[in-house]
């Protein structure tokens, strides 16, 4: 599944500049040492779930069919127009429809926009639509990939970092309670095993793509059992893979460092909640180059 956060200006640039050559091969593309060998039959067309959803979703999504379109890749689309968050009552959706998970499924890529989680004073449930949808699919792991690139503007240059955050549990869980009238009772649950799979996933990811560090966001010095255990699995973890270097900072220090110095980061691991956060400051700092893509480990 892939979520896009560029402008629909910027997309549509992007395509036109492609096809009139205005972006050299050479510009584009950077040769490695590793050689890719396709299956038999891979250029033949495939079939991509489309989530156009909710507010800018859309306008977005359209951009990038547009690019699909104008380079004519084999992609054919199944949409699914009618997709929101909130029902025609202004209640959320509480299922994805199975129709669109068999989609999913099937074809083993959905592009997709934000569903809308509509709350007011009778609705504060946190499973919006898109925690639904990751937990139904079982995605594991987000990762989100913020760059800059050559002749275009931003305040910080030559940037490259990657987020690799938790994608189902801590803050997301959804367990709430009231447990008298006007005190809310509301659990962070960070397991283990899901942190293990974070952690190997980043180091993973950090060794394929030539990475030199790992840093780990977290909230330990106050909540010392449930971000303390996925440090421990950061720390087991970094332990295999010597030639990485791995350090540890607290999310708010993090959100400073961000904004002042970016080009200290590389690849940052985090639980859920913190991974939001951080990925959206990625996201400011590199607005038109920020990609978003939730997948399913394979550990545990």
């Amino acid at each position: 599944m892939l979520q896009h956060f560029a402008s629909s200006s910027c997309l549509s640039q992007l395509a036109a500049a492609v096809c009139v050559g205005a972006l050299n091969q050479q510009q584009i593309f950077h040769r490695g040492l590793m050689t890719y060998m396709q299956t038999p039959g891979v250029s033949k067309e495939h079939r991509v779930t489309l989530i156009p959803g909710d507010g800018i979703g859309p306008e977005v999504t359209n951009a990038v069919v547009q690019v699909v379109d104008t380079l004519k890749a084999p992609i054919r689309w199944d949409r699914f127009d009618g997709l929101s968050g909130a029902l025609p009552d202004g209640m959320p959706r509480l299922e994805v429809p199975s129709e669109i998970l068999q989609s999913i499924r099937q074809n083993k890529v959905c592009l997709k926009g934000t569903l809308f989680t509509p709350l007011s004073k009778k609705n504060t449930s946190t499973q919006s639509l898109n925690v639904q949808l990751r937990k139904d699919l079982d995605l594991t792991i987000n990762l989100v990939h913020g760059f800059s690139l050559p002749g275009i503007p931003l305040r910080h240059r030559d940037l490259d970092i990657v987020v690799i955050r938790e994608n189902l549990e801590g803050e997301y869980s959804g367990l709430e309670h009231e447990v008298v009238d006007g005190v809310v009772e509301s659990l962070k649950v960070i397991t283990e095993a899901r942190s293990l799979a974070t952690a190997e996933y980043a180091f993973e990811f950090a060794y394929l793509n030539n990475r030199r560090r790992v840093t780990a966001v977290h909230k330990a010095n106050i909540m010392k059992k449930g971000d303390g255990m996925f440090l421990k699995a950061c720390k087991e973890v970094a332990q295999r893979y010597p030639n990485i270097e791995y350090t540890e900072m607290i999310v708010d220090n993090t959100c400073m460092q961000l904004v002042s110095r970016p080009n200290q980061f590389d690849v940052m691991v985090t639980p859920n909640l913190y991974g939001n956060l951080v990925a959206n400051v990625v996201a400011a700092l590199s607005p038109a180059h920020t990609w978003h893509h939730p997948v399913r480990s394979c550990a545990g």
